[in-house]
């Protein structure tokens, strides 16, 4: 298997970090990997705001825990069960996420939160493929990660100010980056997804 294989094989959502400092350099070769990924009409719109410091990832975490349970009387009977059993999901991972001292961001060393401008409706699938491969480099320099889709909560937190997001952006994903201290195991993949035309 060539290593760009490996490495997507490799690739684990990890959510347990070992309390280990991710350099500027690396973060940056991270960074460069995502503005790689292909976007519409090449407008590039993914703007990255990095947080390392763990009393800021703490305070983010829990107050985006709380926007996010506060969400839920606004969502409907559907999304209720969607996000329940979202929830459990963390659960299955060992995780309580009404007591955890970092419910959302699990201890990682770097979180990113990934913007785009609000009126750019192609941004979402552009910033889905950038996560990508800042996931896929990440992986491939010895790191692991996770994609939070929660972390757009952010934008309800009382401390969205400290990351100076202007108000034309729109905070779509966070991505976790760090050294793993577990190793999830490969969840089975659906065979039964493929229509040739």
């Amino acid at each position: 298997m060539n290593e760009t294989l490996k490495t997507i094989y490799e690739r684990r959502a990890v959510r347990k970090f070992k309390d280990k400092a991710v350099t500027k350099e690396i973060i940056e070769q991270l960074l460069d990997a995502g503005r790689m990924a292909p976007s519409a009409i090449n407008r590039q719109p993914w703007k990255f705001y990095i947080v390392t410091k763990k009393e800021d990832i703490k305070l983010f975490s829990k107050e985006i825990g709380t926007a996010a349970l506060k969400s839920i009387p606004q969502m409907g009977i559907k999304n209720i069960v969607k996000a329940a059993a979202s929830s459990i999901t963390h659960l299955s991972h060992g995780i309580d996420f009404l007591k955890a001292p970092d419910p959302v961001f699990h201890g990682a060393p770097v979180v990113i939160f990934i913007t785009a401008e609000k009126d750019n409706e192609w941004a979402g699938l552009d910033i889905g493929m950038c996560t990508q491969n800042i996931m896929l480099a990440a992986k491939s320099l010895g790191l692991d990660s996770c994609p939070v889709g929660f972390g757009k909560f952010i934008m309800q937190a009382k401390s969205y100010s400290k990351l100076n997001i202007p108000a034309k952006e729109q905070v779509l994903l966070a991505v976790i980056i760090g050294y793993r201290d577990e190793s999830p195991e490969v969840h089975e993949r659906k065979r039964d997804n493929v229509i040739y035309i």
